[in-house]
């Protein structure tokens, strides 16, 4: 597998994250956190709210910073430049 597939693969997996995240915040009541419990990992529902945040800031930049890597094209090797015959 070459290194852009493997890019690929994780700029996938942190779009996917990324949209399971966002559904996870709450804006006003417990949001989709509420269904399984998972607020009460946390010892109150600031932490576990500032915690959401920056691991959705995080992975934001992950992702934004895999996009402009892979639409630059800076991990495709240039063609090969072919020899200039002697004149």
């Amino acid at each position: 597998m070459s290194l852009t597939g493997i890019v690929e693969i994780l700029w996938a997996v942190s779009g996917l994250g990324l949209i399971i995240l966002v559904l996870l915040h709450s804006p006003k009541g417990d949001g989709l956190g509420g269904l399984g419990g998972q607020a009460q990992l946390f010892t109150s529902t600031k932490s576990a709210e500032v915690t959401l945040n920056r691991v959705t800031w995080a992975l934001t930049a992950i992702f934004m910073g895999l996009t402009v890597v892979l639409s630059a094209g800076w991990l495709v090797a240039p063609p090969p430049v072919p020899p200039v015959p002697p004149q």
